[in-house]
């Protein structure tokens, strides 16, 4: 019997709900070893929310030792292939579970609708779990070409022990991007989730510990980023850091690890993310990809389609088709009202840079089509409806900067070299996308977009399958599908002579 998911539900589970805050380290719950702690506000109404653990570098260091003392051991690595595999399944089911918790922890944290955390966030957690799961006893190692009298075998390794750094809009599925292939690897991990969504990467770590994982192969340690985050990347018995978050942040985080030990650094960054849309094109399919590529998870997404760029004549059809799918479809509302698409911005600062932002945009001359402006104040939390801004040009602010809000910038072109020259014309390359009926120009357009994920007709189609990364300052290195595996190895070369 499907449960009876409404407001008053999740009112109850709430009420009954004692959210753990502490660190989670060497498979224990662990105080901050300065004994402070910080109340985040909740997004979705402005009231204090849960109280978390203010790491510090003396967390770190107990972290990093508890996991490099389970990697030496070799506790996990050295672990038969498919008894690990059987732990990370267990993993998985055990996310799916606890479901329910999963997804309250997940809204009360970052003020996302709760149906959303648990149909889409939990579910693809406990899927990225299972998929390196599965993955543990199907990797091989290889044998090298050699002369009969010799032989090198070439081994895939783990690293040692891996700083995770994941960002605050979608904590549970970027946890398991990192958390699924570096610990399937053999890995030991510290993860350093963002301060503003500590809560369900807590929980997954002691689901872990509680499914089989060995105490110390994953630590969770909770904080700010300069007093957990730095001296995490500075560490010198940290092998490697993967991050997820800012541009900005992200070349903090190579000038650390050049600082400390050469560390390896893989980055998923910032994004300015065109979507092309030729006349020709389906403009109501078109419309709904835009939509819905910019808007979900109120623009909160690296990937996001921010720049609709248009063909001039379809421009005014088209802007009317996304206000209507926006206003039909996306409806914004409390995250525990089952209608809700999108919910709350992260926090009041956020929701402030966002509205700023648009502002300074106006003043260059960026004209309002509709939305993008804040609304349900009343509830003290940091909503601001999506909105589009039309007749821009590439070089405004709202066209250059990554707003991560609901905020769309719509720029005419005439010609394809034109909207080519456009879609290029940013410092990031995490994603984009053509709409036509041309395919010749589908296929030209798709090849010469400067991205790391295109797409055509369609937007933000993914799974496992499919690595995700980025090109220029969106980043290197590859989350999801069996390539993120390499990230988190690395190759040993054992030349054996038979004299």
């Amino acid at each position: 019997m499907s449960k009876p998911y409404s407001r008053d539900y999740w009112e109850a589970f709430l009420s009954a709900l004692k959210p753990e805050g502490r660190h989670f380290i060497n498979g224990e719950l662990s105080p901050s070893s300065s004994g402070e702690t910080f109340t985040r506000t909740r997004p979705m109404d402005g009231k204090p929310g849960a109280t978390l653990a203010r790491g510090n570098a003396g967390d770190i260091d107990r972290a990093v030792a508890a996991a490099r003392a389970a990697f030496d051991s070799g506790v996990w690595r050295k672990k038969d292939p498919l008894e690990k595999k059987k732990i990370m399944l267990k993993w998985a089911q055990a996310i799916r579970d606890h479901g329910d918790e999963l997804a309250l922890l997940e809204t009360l944290d970052v003020g996302k609708p709760v149906m959303a955390s648990l149909n889409v966030d939990v579910r693809l957690c406990a899927d990225g779990i299972q998929f390196y799961g599965e993955m543990i006893d199907k990797l091989y190692d290889e044998v090298a070409p050699t002369p009969p009298s010799e032989r090198a075998i070439v081994r895939k390794v783990p690293i040692g022990v891996i700083g995770a750094i994941t960002p605050w809009n979608y904590p549970m599925i970027i946890d398991a991007w990192k958390l699924g292939p570096a610990i399937a690897a053999g890995n030991s991990v510290v993860l350093k989730p963002a301060e503003q969504s500590s809560l369900s990467a807590i929980r997954l770590a002691q689901l872990g510990f509680e499914a089989g994982l060995p105490a110390g192969v994953l630590n969770v340690v909770t904080g700010y980023g300069e007093e957990t985050g730095k001296p995490l990347a500075l560490h010198m018995d940290v092998d490697m850091i993967a991050f997820t978050g800012s541009t900005e942040v992200g070349k903090q985080i190579m000038g650390y690890a050049a600082q400390s030990n050469v560390k390896r650094v893989a980055l998923e960054l910032g994004g300015k993310s065109p979507l092309v849309v030729f006349a020709d094109a389906d403009l109501d399919a078109a419309a709904s990809a835009v939509a819905w590529g910019c808007f979900y998870n109120s623009g909160e997404t690296c990937h996001a389609s921010t720049r609709l760029i248009v063909e001039r004549s379809a421009q005014e059809a088209l802007i009317a088709k996304i206000e209507a799918v926006t206003r039909s479809d996306i409806a914004l509302a409390h995250p525990f009202d089952p209608s809700a698409q999108i919910g709350a911005l992260i926090e009041e600062e956020h929701m402030n840079k966002v509205l700023s932002m648009i502002a300074a945009g106006e003043k260059e001359g960026a004209r309002r089509a509709f939305g993008a402006e804040r609304t349900l104040a009343e509830t003290g939390g940091y909503y601001v409806s999506p909105g589009v801004f039309i007749d821009m040009t590439n070089d405004m602010s709202l066209a250059r900067q990554e707003i991560f809000g609901p905020v769309l910038a719509a720029i005419p072109f005439d010609t394809e070299e034109e909207a080519l020259r456009i879609a290029n014309d940013t410092i990031y390359g995490l994603a984009g996308a053509v709409f036509t009926k041309d395919m010749d120009r589908a296929h030209r357009f798709s090849e010469s977009l400067h991205a790391g994920t295109v797409w055509i007709n369609t937007y933000d189609m993914s799974n496992f399958a499919t690595p995700f990364g980025g090109f220029k300052q969106s980043g290197f290195g590859r989350d999801r599908s069996v390539h993120a595996i390499d990230k988190y190895c690395d190759y040993k070369t054992i030349w054996q002579h038979f004299g």
